[in-house]
Formats: C-alpha cells, structure tokens, sequence
C-alpha cells in the first residue's frame, strides 16, 4: 500500500473521517490514553503532512538522535513547531505558575458553579472562539471564526482540526482535566517559566562543579553544567522554546505532578516529550519522534522493516522513529560523568495502523559509527557538521575538513567510544593512526596544526578515558565481564595504573582527578584493609602476602598522580 496523508493512521486507535473530524468521539481519561491521542495527530499533521508536502522535507538524521545532541544547523521556517503542557487534573487557574488564556468546557458544571463562565452554552462558546481568535495572526482570524464559531473548541473531537490554526499561534497549548475526569484543550498562549539562571547555578552548586563565589570555578564549568542539564531533558543547547519547556518540565517534575510536555522545535523536526508521573523518578521520562531516513547498509534492520511494512516511503527509507532515553544521575568520579542521557529503547511505528516494531537499533548501531568514520578519513563523507558550534562545515573534501569532522565525531561518540567493545576501539585506532599518523599527510598537518592538535587532544584523552574505564571496573571487582578477587583486583589496577602514568604527558585533569578518587576507594575498602593489610605478614598465606605488596605499590602509584596533579596545578 502506497502511504499518504489521506490513508496515514486510517486503521488505528482515532481514525479520521474526511472532513478531518475524528470519526468516533474522544473521551481520555489518562494522561497515557491522551499520549497516544496526541501520537497520532501530532505526527499525521505535525510530521506527515510538512513531508507529503515539501519534496525537499528535511529527513532527520539517525545521528541527531544519538546523546549528546548537537546544535541546530538552521532554522526551517516553513515547516511547524509548537509546545504544550498536559496536566492529569483539573486547573486551577489564579493557583498556576504559569500564564495562559483558559478555555473552558460548555458541560463543566464546576466552572459554570464558580461563576467563572457564563453557563449559557452560545456565551461559553463565544468566550471560547474570542479568546482563541485574538491570538490568532489576522490572516487567521476569520476564517477561524467561521469554521468554529459555533463549536466548542475545547472539546478533544475537534483539536485535529483546530491544529493548522495553533500551529499559527505563539506560545503553548494546554490541556487538563473537567469536572467530568475527561480531558479538554484547557488553554492556549501559555508561557512557560524559565529561570535558566537560578537553575543552572543550583544544578551546578550540587554537582560540584561551582562553588559560592568562585568566578573562574563558574567561568570554567558553566557551558558544562548548561549543557548536562539540558540533555537531561533532551536538548542541546538551544531555541528558548524548547529551553523554557525543559525547564518547566523541571520545574513541575520537583512538585510532583503528573503532566507531559510536549515540543516540536522548527530546526529539529523533532516531536520531544517529557512525562512526569509523579513518582519517585529523579527526572521526568524523555522520548522523541520524528521522520528518520535508515542507513542503506542496515541490511537486518531494512528487511526487517520492510518484511512488517513499516516504511513510511521504501524507496526512501522512512520510517517513523520513537526512541525512549534513560536519565543518568551525575557522577564525578565516572569517566564518562558528561553522560546525562542514554538511549533505552527504539520502536518503529507503522504509518497506517500505529502499531509499533521494537527490538531495532537505528540510531546506536556501532558498524554505522565505524563506517562513517572510514568516510570521513578518506574524505569520502558527505553532510554537514557544527564545528565548535559555530562553524557550518559541508563535506570532507579537504584536510582542514576532514580534521572538523573528526573533531565533531570524536566529540559525538566520546562516551559511546570509551564504553564500546576493545574490537570495535582497536577497529577505531586502526582507521585513526592510519590517517593521522601517516607520513603522506605530514605535510599538509604541518599547516593545520592548532586544528590537527585538538583532534590529537580529543583522541589522547579517549585512549586515556578507556583505561580509566577499565580502572571503575576493576574496583567494583569486574574485568572484561569477568568477576575477579581481590588479588586480581590489586595486580590489574598496579598493572594499569603503571602503564597510564607513562601517557599522562598528555595531561587531563578531570582523567587523574578520576584515577586518584577511584585507587583511594580501593585503598579504602573496609574488608581490604581487615583481612589483609592490617595483618602481620606471618598471619597471611602467600596469595595475601602478594595483596599486601599489591596494595603497596598501588599506595605509590596513587600518590604519583596526586604529585602529578600538583605539578601541573603549581605549572597552570
């Protein structure tokens, strides 16, 4: 069957009728049943209806929705962006800490009670149109009034056909419940609060890395925790509509409410959802949606897709991708301690039914990575970068290019390259020494050394960053997925730590900070120092003998970094 706008959706849970009316009555109760009212009207008119339209529709990259995400390329005026807020409860609307324009529902017998609307149905409904109307462009206006001017528009049946005019108006939607327990459009031009200020200094005051005063402390971390903060939420750094609606998912995930915000930013093409369900969660769950093209050599997942009939345009290769993130709290001590968010779980939904194909993996497939990196060294690859977020860089036809979409890259997969398998690393050092390192492109480096110095700093600090991985995972008494003892424990670390020291010529601090919290955490432990090296040596059998010189050299090796740290703080 050829997808179309017409036939999109046409058998699944809300079908519409050809007037754009929905062709049973919609009566949600939950803020659950509600996400899959607005799955399908939001992707039929929010995604579908811009890609049926616009030959040149701009498909989402696989890459785009893969943490830790990168800054917007440009801004597609033409296609639709808006935000809302859901709320599973009724509103209370002086009691809000937001600012919106309410709407209200002609059979709400408690705002009729409250004297808050006329209880006339015709009065209700004209409050409703004049309040919608005056927010409206004029160019909307009238023909707004004449289409719903005498329906209730805050009834759920008609927000399908109400979208093309919210998509035309500023700021936010709202819904919440009636009195009745059913969901309702509940508002329209609602701001969200934003005190971007006050919440990065707290966020950063309790991950530690600010501290009451310290101005180079803040001037040195601050892109940092901006930038953590909001991946939590989905986001880079970005527009102050999808900055403002992170934020005020925040804000009402601490008092805890069980609401869904929703954003569709015009440069990201990309539906962001964030649902709190006031639970014991430390954030609220994040998933996204949109068009994503699926790469041609993803064999497995192409049959597997076009076997289901899931593909939105097979010559293509669209699909409609949903992809679920887990949150990770902050933990300085990790190596991989920028990594706010992770991706869960990918789902591909079928363009006609809504039904929905798992056990995917588009987006984090690590032969994509590697291929695309063999592109990039040989100049091969064609696209754009964001280089240091201010730089548009297309295609990798020069050295200078070549070395910005390594950088990127690097930068991209940083934590995905340290946690991946040591085949896949050794597949990644192959690639990477063979361009960089090789003497033909000496020459040309020579000219491009400030630029062909980062991507060195960024691949030092990878190589680095692994083995300091490997360190985490021998103190919690695991190597390579094996369970090992103590005395394993001890002569890996010594093993490790040995070999490190050599390569800190190439300094990172927050690599040695990491080095020396992890080896006084082995030094540390309780059942170490009691059964072990806290006993005379005629006490021990030889394999506690060999622990307690272990520990010894690793109670050197420790204080050579601390020494190494010094130096280059005293140097700085």
């Amino acid at each position: 069957m050829k997808i179309t706008l017409k036939n999109a959706f046409s058998k699944g849970e809300f079908v519409y009728r050809e007037d754009g009316l929905l062709s049973e009555p919609v009566e949600l109760t939950s803020l659950a049943a509600l996400k899959r009212f607005l799955d399908v009207v939001h992707v039929k008119q929010c995604l579908l209806r811009p890609f049926f339209e616009h030959a040149d529709y701009p498909l989402v990259e696989s890459r785009e929705l893969l943490p830790s995400f990168e800054a917007d390329l440009w801004e597609y005026k033409h296609l639709p962006g808006f935000s809302m807020a859901a709320f599973e409860r009724p509103l209370n609307y002086f009691q809000e800490v937001f600012q919106f324009d309410i709407l209200h529902p002609v059979l709400d017998t408690a705002s009729v009670a409250e004297g808050a609307s006329c209880p006339l149905e015709s009065q209700v409904i004209a409050r409703n149109v004049q309040a919608m109307q005056t927010r409206l462009p004029k160019a909307f206006q009238e023909s707004f009034r004449q289409r719903f001017g005498r329906f209730d528009t805050s009834v759920l049946d008609y927000y399908p056909a109400l979208m093309p005019f919210l998509l035309a108006m500023d700021r936010a939607q709202v819904f919440a419940l009636d009195s009745f327990g059913h969901f309702h459009l509940g508002g329209v031009y609602a701001s969200f609060p934003s005190d971007l200020d006050s919440e990065i200094k707290r966020f950063g005051m309790r991950i530690g890395k600010f501290d009451v005063g310290d101005n180079e402390m803040y001037e040195r971390n601050r892109l940092f925790v901006y930038q953590y903060l909001m991946e939590l939420y989905g986001f880079p750094i970005v527009s102050e509509r999808r900055t403002s609606s992170a934020l005020f998912a925040r804000r009402l995930h601490k008092m805890g409410e069980r609401f869904m915000i929703r954003v569709l930013g015009q440069s990201d093409r990309t539906i962001t959802t964030m649902i709190g369900e006031g639970d014991s969660r430390p954030y609220p769950r994040v998933e996204k949606l949109a068009l994503v093209r699926v790469d041609a050599d993803q064999e497995e997942a192409l049959r597997a897709i076009d076997e289901a009939g899931y593909f939105l345009d097979r010559e293509r290769r669209v699909v409609i991708l949903r992809v679920s993130y887990r949150q990770h709290k902050f933990n300085p001590d990790n190596v991989r301690q920028d990594r706010a968010l992770s991706v869960e779980s990918q789902e591909v939904i079928h363009p006609v039914t809504g039904q929905v194909l798992g056990d995917l993996n588009i987006i984090k497939d690590a032969s994509n990575m590697f291929l695309r990196l063999n592109d990039i060294t040989r100049g091969e690859y064609t696209g754009r970068i964001i280089f240091k977020r201010n730089e548009i860089v297309e295609n990798t036809d020069t050295d200078e290019k070549r070395l910005k979409f390594l950088y990127a890259w690097l930068s991209k997969h940083q934590r995905r390259i340290i946690g991946y398998s040591d085949e896949f690393f050794a597949n990644v050092i192959k690639v990477l020494d063979n361009y960089l390192l090789s003497p033909d492109n000496y020459e040309a480096f020579g000219h491009l050394h400030e630029l062909y110095q980062e991507v060195w700093a960024k691949y030092s600090y990878i190589q680095q960053a692994r083995k300091v991985r490997y360190l985490e995972d021998i103190q919690d008494r695991e190597y390579r997925g094996e369970r090992i003892g103590y005395r394993r424990m001890l002569a890996e670390a010594v093993q490790l730590l040995h070999g490190l020291k050599f390569e800190i010529v190439s300094y990172f601090d927050t690599l040695v900070s990491s080095v020396i919290a992890i080896g006084e955490n082995m030094l540390n432990d309780r059942y170490l120092l009691r059964t072990y090296i806290e006993k005379r040596d005629d006490e021990l059998t030889p394999g506690g003998l060999e622990i307690k010189r272990n520990y010894g050299k690793l109670v050197s090796l420790v204080d050579e970094f601390r020494a190494i740290q010094r130096t280059r703080k005293v140097a700085a």
